[in-house]
């Protein structure tokens, strides 16, 4: 692969001002801003490849872009979103976030990590592999949208009506980082989301809280309601939940042991007191990956405002998020808290799903994880971490339910992702470019 990667160290500086120009278009998918004018530049970039591009818009949706290039016994489908996060709050970057600039070694602006960094090189190392060898030895499947940041509520009615565009032997995934010691990961596979409102109403106003002792409280409805949900041990007590989870096997468990995981570090970085139930190695290890979770959001009822108001509230909300693993669904969740809840008297405590995502997870030992695997070494030069899943979630199983897929990216530990100051390490992207590079000759 040396004349690839002479062909990327000649090219450096254009590239920086690809991604500096992705970078400085706004595309954020909560207010819509930008969309259109960045669907255009991705579409652009990708015909300049020689990529058949064509772009779809469901029920409303900003474009999703879909491509295809490259002839070969293998198929690799590149899964990327062009939206962000909005900027907020503006106060708190050094730099304006749609003026990328570049510091100390790393770029700096909104997008950069999550997720136009990890696009753009993708796109330029297939420039690069086209122009050092005259083509492509495989096929080439490329799925861009413009929603991941709210959810991807279209995307799963795309791939309901273009199963064929899903077909392929690997997807290489939208996100992935280096930790902070600087080893490159591989990441196997997102967990699923149940996200709810719960909601409750006593009363057709809130009243003056005299009335506290005779009329019923929203707020203490609602968290009667939640206390069941889960005990002081932080164990999940849903009826029936967790009887669809799958314990890690011994060979599972002796591969968390092998990863690296600072406990202390990340508790003082982050200034809590001490892990759930007390836990350390493969033990948190296992419930961080291994196991759902069951998180309350937020609370709203009532007067929170300065000073004092004696009210008795008559309504109150709370998020839930459920984060799920293999075997349950979103569907499957619901209706287990449903079912819970009713069987407590809770009745009147109403559930509204915000969002639904399912589980993923790739096998450790599947030909396109070793694939991954083999570009890390030949980029890196040493092995890389390899995470069973991703504790959040993405739209992973709607494109990939049957491909396996590696989330591998050009982010670093602290680039910030959805927070201001959004950054990369410019090496790291370069380095990133070559990742592909390299993916592509070992998938051929």
């Amino acid at each position: 692969m040396q004349p690839f990667q002479a062909y990327v160290d000649a090219n450096r500086d254009r590239f920086l001002d690809e991604l500096k120009a992705f970078c400085a278009q706004p595309s954020i998918a909560a207010t819509g801003e930008g969309l259109q004018e960045m669907a255009g530049l991705v579409h652009t970039r990708l015909q300049r490849l020689g990529a058949v591009v064509r772009r779809y818009e469901v029920g409303g949706s900003p474009p999703i872009l879909y491509a295809e290039l490259g002839q070969g016994p293998r198929t690799l489908l590149v899964y990327n979103h062009y939206d962000v996060q909005p900027p907020d709050p503006l106060d708190e970057w050094h730099s304006p976030p749609f003026e990328p600039q570049v510091r100390d070694g790393y770029v700096y602006a909104r997008g950069v990590a999550d997720d136009k960094g990890d696009l753009l090189c993708r796109l330029q190392a297939i420039e690069a592999y086209q122009e050092v060898y005259g083509g492509l030895p495989l096929h080439l499947k490329f799925l861009i949208e413009g929603e991941e940041e709210v959810g991807s509520p279209h995307l799963e009615v795309f791939a309901e009506q273009r199963p064929d565009f899903l077909e392929a032997d690997g997807c290489l995934w939208e996100t992935g980082e280096k930790d902070s010691a600087g080893r490159f990961v591989l990441t196997l596979g997102v967990k699923g989301i149940c996200y709810v409102e719960l909601s409750v109403r006593t009363a057709n106003t809130d009243m003056h809280s005299m009335w506290g002792g005779i009329v019923p409280n929203a707020a203490w409805r609602l968290v009667w309601a939640l206390n069941t949900l889960k005990n002081e041990a932080d164990e999940i007590q849903i009826d029936g939940l967790m009887d669809h989870v799958r314990p890690p096997t011994e060979a599972e468990r002796a591969h968390l042991a092998a990863l690296p995981f600072d406990e202390d570090q990340m508790r003082e970085n982050s200034g809590f007191s001490g892990y759930v139930r007390g836990l350390s190695g493969v033990d948190l290890l296992a419930k961080h990956f291994y196991e759902p979770t069951c998180t309350i959001c937020g609370l709203k009822s009532g007067y929170i405002g300065a000073g004092g108001k004696t009210v008795l509230p008559s309504t109150a909300q709370a998020k839930v998020d459920v984060r799920l693993v293999p075997d349950l669904t979103p569907e499957l969740a619901q209706d287990l808290l449903r079912a819970h809840l009713d069987r407590r008297g809770f009745h009147d405590v109403e559930i509204q799903c915000l969002n639904g995502i399912r589980p993923a997870r790739s096998a450790f030992d599947s030909p396109f994880v070793r694939a991954c695997a083999a570009a890390a070494r030949a980029t890196y030069g040493s092995e890389p971490l390899v995470y069973p899943t991703s504790p959040g979630s993405g739209p992973l199983y709607t494109l990939a339910r049957e491909t396996p897929a590696v989330m591998a990216g050009v982010a670093n530990a602290n680039s910030r992702l959805h927070a201001p100051n959004e950054n990369v390490r410019l090496e790291d992207y370069y380095e990133g470019i070559r990742f592909v590079g390299e993916l592509i000759r070992e998938l051929a």
